[in-house]
């Protein structure tokens, strides 16, 4: 089970690319309303999660857990316990964890980059709390992925699957999207 955090004001790019990648690789992916069902993206349009944070499990089943940037989505990520539970989670029991735009600051206020390489969104920089910024669209370090922008957002689904199954997987979901 892999859960993807909306929260209004989140970045439409940044969520539904991975989301579909990982999905064509046949990944079970969740998407979780952090204040209900309907989430308002920061574009305003809306979508309806697949389930509510209530309803999170977090047991074996969980693969990964993905935060979307966006403003003010990464605000509203940051500020939700059950979201840091959730990352806390993925992370102390080596899970994936992923983060793009503004959302690795998220990872940084929790401690979780220090010693680790990371990238963000120009201007994000100083929340990597102790991490090696690389400023690359995407950045793998162990069991985190950090991605720059809604730009690349494609590239950084493909990390997520690459990781998360295979590199070989990763490139024939590429190749079938004439990426």
């Amino acid at each position: 089970m892999i859960y993807v955090f909306l929260a209004d004001g989140f970045e439409m790019v940044e969520a539904l690319a991975p989301i579909d990648i990982m999905r064509r690789a046949g990944l079970d992916v969740r998407t979780v309303g952090v204040f209900g069902k309907e989430v308002t993206s920061s574009h305003k349009v809306s979508f309806l999660a697949d389930m509510t944070i209530d309803k999170l499990v977090l047991d074996d089943s969980v693969e990964a857990v993905i935060l979307p940037g966006g403003m003010p989505g990464t605000r509203h990520l940051d500020a939700c316990d059950k979201v840091w539970k959730a990352v806390s989670y993925a992370h102390d029991n080596g899970k994936l964890v992923g983060a793009i735009c503004a959302a690795p600051s998220v990872l940084g206020h929790m401690g979780l980059l220090k010693g680790k390489k990371a990238t963000c969104y120009p201007g994000f920089e100083e929340e990597l709390d102790g991490a090696s910024y690389t400023g690359e669209k995407v950045t793998v370090d162990g069991d985190i992925i950090t991605a720059k922008g809604a730009g690349a957002a494609l590239e950084f689904g493909f990390a997520i699957v690459e990781k998360l199954i295979s590199k070989s997987v990763a490139e024939k979901v590429a190749d079938s999207m004439m990426f």
